[in-house]
């Protein structure tokens, strides 16, 4: 790479630059030197495509600025890369402090909950969004206004915390991750009554190891279909109910839970770690608020493995939606050229493997093909056309070979579709209820 110069790469074909690029991560993996490479070319060279996308996602942040942000990194230690956005996560929350004392530290507080009390589900949007929302008139109005600030603040820090702890497996980067949980949840307290939910923290004790999720119902007392969302690598409950609660109104309640082997979980994946999700389903399937005949999985990235997997097995699931799963394909040699070594390192902690070899092993355990054809239920696979993270071709032959199964791939996108982000939230939410409640002899 140091032998080709930007404007010689800039003249070959861009096909060939991705080629070359992936080729050149996969060296420096290899011989051990991508913290050195990265001290020249920065961090965000090694890190995924769409990984401004998915951050600016979330939490109403600035893609531009974002990714200026990213340049500054020139190291993934934990000093470097966690101090790096740590101290832009205590810039948020300082600024959160100056629209409204206190509400940095506790944003349940009374003032708080009453200063948003005008903006009411709307906030549920407003949060993460970086345009400026309709006034509200009077006095009352600058004091909605300083505290809906507040609340974007504290989701940015959030949202930072949570880059911070990317992908975790560090001291540093886990204690950026219970950083970011402790915020969510005290958003989860102020945001709840506003859109008309409860939104409570459940564990869950399953096959020695405890699964921290949230649980959103709406308000009431009636059953709900139940929809268990989870992601995968180095996702967080925050990440995806952030998102998800503008669908508040949607009559559904959701369960959020990361994926096992990832960041508060004790033991490593695996392909047994399927029982850990129909332990979970199980212990749901009992809950006052849910009706154990109408339950679906969504799952995003490796979380979608786990969701095609499921829905194979699972004699709970009515539905299931797939965005972004690696099944087989994505498994096998040749498929992993160009994945960064922070992420293989992720995967190993995540699986317990020792090495490279002993990594590919435990993930062609993982295929999903011979499960394919087993997959009865409606099941909805989403991705990008152009998966430069994963293998897309998992999620064609994925939708060809599962009965009934609907393929959407949207044009010119890559892993999860990120830059469809908000269509296919809305397309699932919408598929999901509609397979949810004309599920026959529903409660």
């Amino acid at each position: 790479m140091s032998s080709i110069n930007a404007r010689q790469r800039a003249r070959m074909p861009k096909p060939f630059r991705d080629a070359l690029r992936r080729l050149f991560i996969t060296t420096c993996l290899l011989t051990r030197t991508t913290e050195h490479a990265a001290r020249r070319l920065g961090a965000g060279y090694f890190l995924p495509a769409l990984f401004v996308q998915r951050y600016a996602a979330m939490g109403g942040l600035d893609a531009a600025q974002f990714r200026d942000q990213m340049n500054g990194v020139r190291s993934f230690t934990d000093e470097a890369w966690c101090g790096h956005w740590n101290a832009l996560a205590e810039a948020q929350l300082q600024a959160a402090e100056a629209c409204v004392p206190g509400f940095a530290s506790n944003p349940a507080c009374t003032q708080a909950r009453a200063a948003l009390a005008p903006w009411g589900a709307q906030v549920a949007t407003l949060m993460s969004e970086r345009s400026a929302p309709l006034g509200v008139a009077g006095d009352e109005g600058s004091s909605a206004q300083q505290a809906l600030e507040a609340l974007r603040c504290t989701v940015k820090a959030i949202t930072y915390y949570q880059v911070s702890a990317f992908p975790g497996h560090t001291a540093g980067r886990l204690q950026a991750y219970h950083r970011s949980a402790q915020l969510f949840d005290g958003l989860t307290q102020v945001v709840a009554p506003l859109l008309g939910m409860v939104i409570e923290r459940v564990a869950i004790e399953v096959n020695g190891e405890t699964v921290k999720g949230y649980l959103a119902t709406p308000a009431g007392s009636q059953r709900c279909p139940l929809v268990v969302v989870t992601n995968g690598l180095e996702g967080t409950v925050q990440e995806l109910a952030i998102p998800l609660l503008r669908y508040h109104d949607s009559g559904l309640a959701v369960f959020f839970m990361e994926m096992p082997g990832t960041y508060a979980h004790r033991q490593r994946m695996s392909v047994d770690s399927e029982s850990i999700y129909h332990g979970v389903i199980e212990h749901l399937a009992r809950h006052p608020r849910v009706d154990p005949g109408r339950i679906g999985l969504v799952g995003v990235s490796f979380g979608a493995y786990w969701a095609a997997r499921l829905a194979a097995t699972s004699r709970r699931l009515q539905c299931a939606v797939a965005c972004g799963a690696p099944t087989h394909r994505t498994f096998q040699v040749g498929n992993t050229i160009g994945i960064p070594d922070i992420i293989v390192k992720a995967l190993q902690h995540t699986t317990g493997a020792t090495s490279l070899h002993g990594l590919m092993r435990a993930l062609r355990a993982l295929s999903l093909r011979p499960l394919y054809a087993q997959i009865q239920i409606p099941l909805l696979v989403i991705n990008g056309d152009h998966d430069t993270l994963l293998s897309t071709q998992d999620s064609r032959d994925l939708a060809a070979q599962a009965p009934r199964a609907t393929l959407k791939l949207y044009p010119n996108d890559d892993h999860c579709a990120m830059g469809h982000y908000r269509e296919w939230l809305d397309l699932s939410q919408t598929w999901v209820r509609d397979q949810l409640m004309r599920v026959p002899g529903a409660a």
